[in-house]
């Protein structure tokens, strides 16, 4: 597969005409040449895009900007993701591409949206049909970008501690830096404004948004930025990421940097499904890291960055994060009173007593169910946390920032899921009848999803979420803790969960993996 995939970075060598694309096409100029993409239903799209250079020479190090073609490149076609354990499409080093919607070519000027996938660093691609940017476009007249990048150890491996280069912990982070300077310097022949770029991703790729805050090389290239369930507050410490670095070395048979560089893809991605040397259970852990180079600090350790305090922000979660994880305990319906507390240690990173987890939570909620407990538990004690922590230190400096939670279960196993991880991500794009979408194709569940897509043009378009489909969003403050709750029902809740929201208080929170 990964073998296959490589030849997709030939394309752009190739006359578009070659793939039968149609005369009639359009064709877009860029800094390295031109690219002819697709008309679909009034939205022009340009799949595939290059910008940065083959990686491969420079496998670990900073990727270099494309070099200029002559033909026009054909951009009809997703590029590579990058290579990944599971992966669900071909895939390559060769991966530094990008797909562009917008309404015409144009010098309009609107807002752009830019959106990193998720997958923890280490899984996905932006060419999710989830990720399908032209129900943005035909509604609030934006231009979507989306994007790969190298992920895993080849993006996040922190090797300078063992002979590799300086940035190669945050290669993944600087490939972005390289799409928004490609952004930055070539939108505007896509109908976008360069000055009003918005940055935003859901779990992982929300965690890459909150990073690049916190990266003095990122930050000038957007303009607003949101996170969805990316409840990253900490990078991994360069001790521990250096742990990961030399354990993945050696399962892939390397000595050294040098021999890494030169192992064939495959048995790195191999190496890459190994146990986390730290956290001894799923595969190894590459994130971010706090390499005092790229990144000189954590996002939200010990505060939110000041520097960063005038770029808008919208943190968002749902209810019911764990769902996801914890589908086939909910499913089964054998969770009891007996099994209650041991399921809650298990998936909890607050260091709290599981029975006294489960006393208090009989106690704020003596109707539920043990199921129900554990889906709240679970939630409450992994994934909200990080949260609730970047909304309060933004508005400990005072810094714009929205909270959202979305309530709107998914219709799955009779709604005993809740509304898990990912479940905003075909909301927010308003492609509730996408492929992998697990929202229903209801007419509630369209019209919540007119609201929170409305929600996000209006913020990349203004920098503030307030619109005719969701008037009234109030900044979060640490006295009102104001929140959005997305549901059948949308409006506003002054500390939504608070006793559960204290209930945890009394433990620190320590992102898994940093």
């Amino acid at each position: 597969m990964i073998a296959r995939r490589a030849l997709l970075g030939a394309p752009l060598l190739i006359p578009a005409t070659a793939w039968g694309v149609q005369r009639g096409d359009p064709v877009a100029s860029t800094r390295h040449g031109r690219v002819r993409g697709t008309r679909e239903r009034s939205v022009l799209i340009f799949r595939g895009v290059r910008y940065g250079a083959d990686t491969r020479p420079r496998r670990f190090e900073r990727a270099l900007p494309p070099q200029r073609w002559a033909d026009i490149a054909d951009a009809t076609r997703y590029g590579a993701a990058a290579p990944q354990t599971r992966a669900a499409e071909p895939t390559s080093e060769d991966c530094l591409f990008l797909n562009i919607w917008t309404p015409a070519l144009d010098r309009a000027r609107r807002p752009v949206m830019v959106y990193f996938h998720g997958g923890a660093h280490a899984h996905g691609s932006g060419s999710d049909p989830l990720y399908d940017g032209a129900s943005l476009v035909r509604r609030g007249d934006v231009v979507v970008v989306t994007l790969n990048h190298r992920l895993a150890g080849l993006g996040y491996a922190y090797l300078a501690q063992l002979g590799g280069p300086a940035e190669s912990g945050n290669a993944g982070n600087l490939d972005i830096v390289l799409a928004l300077q490609w952004v930055r310097d070539n939108i505007a022949g896509f109908g976008g404004d360069p000055d009003r770029v918005m940055i935003f991703g859901q779990s992982g790729g929300g965690a890459k948004a909150i990073t690049l805050m916190a990266m003095p090389e990122a930050r000038p290239l957007f303009h607003r930025a949101a996170t969805m369930s990316g409840q990253h507050i900490t990078a991994a410490g360069p001790r521990n990421a250096t742990t990961r670095a030399r354990a993945w070395m050696e399962k892939a048979g390397a000595r050294t940097v040098a021999e890494l560089k030169t192992l064939p893809v495959e048995k790195l991605v191999e190496a890459m499904a190994m146990p986390d040397p730290i956290e001894r259970k799923g595969e190894i852990s590459f994130v971010s890291t706090l390499d005092h180079h790229v990144l000189p600090r954590h996002p939200f350790v010990p505060d939110a960055p000041r520097e960063a305090a005038h770029i808008p922000l919208i943190v968002g979660n749902t209810h019911d994060e764990t769902g996801l994880w914890i589908a086939d305990w909910l499913k089964r319906g054998d969770t009891d009173w007996g099994n209650l507390a041991e399921r809650i240690g298990a998936q909890i990173t607050k260091d709290v007593a599981p029975d006294w987890v489960v006393q208090r939570y009989r106690e704020i909620y003596p109707e539920k169910t043990p199921g129900q407990i554990l889906l709240a538990a679970t939630t409450a004690g992994r994934s909200w946390p990080g949260h609730l922590i970047q909304a309060e230190e933004r508005a400990r400096i005072g810094a714009p920032t929205w909270m959202y939670q979305l309530d709107f279960p998914s219709p799955e196993a009779g709604g005993a899921l809740g509304a898990f991880h990912t479940l905003d991500i075909p909301l927010v794009f308003d492609n509730v009848a996408a492929k992998g979408s697990r929202t229903g194709d209801t007419p509630a569940a369209r019209r919540l999803a007119g609201r929170m897509a409305d929600a996000f043009i209006a913020f990349a378009r203004t920098g503030d979420p307030n619109c005719a489909s969701v008037p009234a969003w109030p900044r979060f403050t640490l006295e009102q803790r104001q929140t959005m709750i997305f549901d059948t029902d949308t409006r506003v809740v002054a500390d939504p969960r608070r006793e559960e929201r204290l209930l945890w208080s009394v433990a620190p929170y320590i992102k898994p993996g940093g």
